[in-house]
């Protein structure tokens, strides 16, 4: 079910009633009303892969429940084991079972030997990468002993299936949500505003942002042979802000629609843009993801205590393997390759948290090297972006010489330049309203609250008809190939 659709504009006045109206005085009943909402949310593309949620949903429970009851460190280990070949060998199956085999027959070919083998027809259950690497945290956590396990078989399964976030995040933790589901929640009046707000501001990222730059996105991208340097630059922008419209836009519906039904969610998206180096992007973009891989990967590997080798190791290790968790494609290690060269300048020069706080903290202007340093980093952003959007390692490589060809600085012709320009005009709009809003967890969440009643009512009147006027160009979000 799509945010941006008119079920989920049924779906969610329903469930939303249910739960306040009828199950309020009930804890178990409001999480029994979780989990069945978050199952029909999710078996609406197909009911048959409610079957891979539940299962794994039954083996974590399990697997939390005898760590719990378990003191043997051998036997803790292979408890963990279990639910970590479980779980990655269901997200291996279906993820990356065609792209290994295509591979192992291309290197046999190589070295002179057919291998006779056939991909399977396998379709890709949505959200797989989310919800295994949710469940995944959480026995890692049981194991090691950061948090005690739930005996609350309905609590864990609405945990495993929260629908506003089950199928493109933020990938919670058990610490932040878990606990949640325990409480008694009351409606909250502020809450249920601001939630409405963030969903608001979600929509406008997605529906007028990103679903507009995907048009110019994708034909810059699908004829990049017919086109001259400064468009195809042009077209790698557009893709920049509809990924991150995109993307930032869904975390921000599920945040707000979690708000409503009394449950906060951590940050997932910190207003990367305006990020002054690669270290401080990777901070702030897809930032539940980012943390997992940090804490379940690079930690363990030794992060960055080690030697100049081990840190070069466990650098690329963490982007690759983050390349490669987007999808089965060598466009997605490359990718991630590109994002650990760009980072291991910084790390290797103990630069990396030269930039922890926000870009001018406490000012409106940034400063001339705050400029500069954010345009930098943008275009090395949206060079790399390349790799991401296109669908091939070639591809990549023939549109950025496209780029850096003698066209580059030329006027860039192309189709429906006029709204083109009303698509620029909406991104400088949005990166406005975000530059305001920097400080704060999304960018509306304090814009306009001393502002006259009126003045404020018309100006989220002023962005429900921009969602309104643009909506016709219903695309699915691009994180549900993930």
């Amino acid at each position: 079910m799509l945010f941006n659709s008119i079920d989920f504009a049924i779906f969610l006045p329903v469930v939303f009633i249910l739960y306040w109206f009828f199950c309020q005085k009930n804890l178990k009943l409001q999480n029994l009303l979780i989990v069945a909402a978050s199952y029909l949310f999710y078996g609406w593309w197909d009911w048959r892969f409610l079957s891979l949620i539940v299962f794994s949903t039954i083996v974590d429970y399990s697997i939390g429940v005898a760590l719990s009851n378990e003191d043997n460190q051998k036997k803790r280990k292979l408890y963990l084991w279990i639910s970590i070949i479980v779980n990655l060998g269901f997200l291996g199956f279906f993820k990356y079972y065609n792209f290994f085999l295509d591979n192992l027959i291309t290197a046999f070919t190589f070295f002179g030997t057919e291998l006779r083998a056939s991909s399977l027809k396998i379709i890709l259950p949505v959200g797989i990468s989310f919800y295994t690497f949710q469940t995944l945290s959480y026995t890692i956590d049981v194991y090691r002993k950061k948090i005690t396990p739930t005996k609350d078989i309905v609590a864990f399964s609405a945990f495993v299936s929260f629908f506003p976030q089950l199928v493109a995040g933020p990938i919670e933790r058990a610490t932040n949500l878990l606990p949640q589901f325990y409480t008694k929640r009351k409606f909250e009046h502020n809450q249920a505003v601001d939630g409405l707000r963030q969903i608001l501001w979600g929509m406008f990222k997605k529906i007028v942002i990103a679903d507009n730059c995907a048009e110019f996105a994708n034909e810059f991208f699908n004829n990049h042979t017919e086109y001259g340097g400064s468009g195809l630059l042009l077209g790698a922008i557009f893709f920049t802000f509809q990924i991150y419209g995109d993307f930032s836009g869904y975390s921000d519906i599920a945040i707000g629609t979690s708000r409503l039904f009394g449950f906060n969610l951590k940050q997932n998206f910190a207003f990367p843009y305006f990020s002054r180096d690669i270290a401080e992007f990777w901070r702030r973009w897809h930032i539940s993801l980012s943390t997992w891989f940090r804490d379940y990967l690079y930690i363990p590997l030794g992060g960055s205590k080690g030697g100049t080798l081990m840190k070069v190791r466990n650098t690329f290790i963490i982007f690759i393997v983050s390349g490669f968790w987007h999808g089965a494609n060598w466009t997605f290690i490359v990718w991630g390759a590109l994002n650990a060269i760009y980072f291991l300048p910084l790390l290797l020069a103990k630069k990396n948290r030269a930039n922890i706080g926000d870009v001018a903290e406490g000012r409106l202007i940034p400063s001339l090297k705050e400029i500069l340093n954010i345009i930098s980093t943008f275009l090395l952003t949206v060079l790399a972006w390349v790799f991401f959007r296109a669908d091939s390692v070639t591809q990549a490589i023939e549109y950025l010489i496209g780029i850096f060809s003698k066209s580059l600085f030329s006027i860039p012709e192309f189709e429906n330049r006029t709204h083109a320009m009303e698509v620029l005009v909406l991104i400088g709009f949005l990166m406005f309203i975000e530059w305001l809003g920097r400080e704060s967890q999304y960018g509306l969440e304090h814009l306009g609250l001393n502002w006259n009643r009126s003045l404020r009512i018309a100006f989220y009147l002023a962005i429900i008809c921009l969602i309104f006027l643009f909506m016709g160009k219903e695309q699915e979000f691009i994180y549900f190939q993930f």
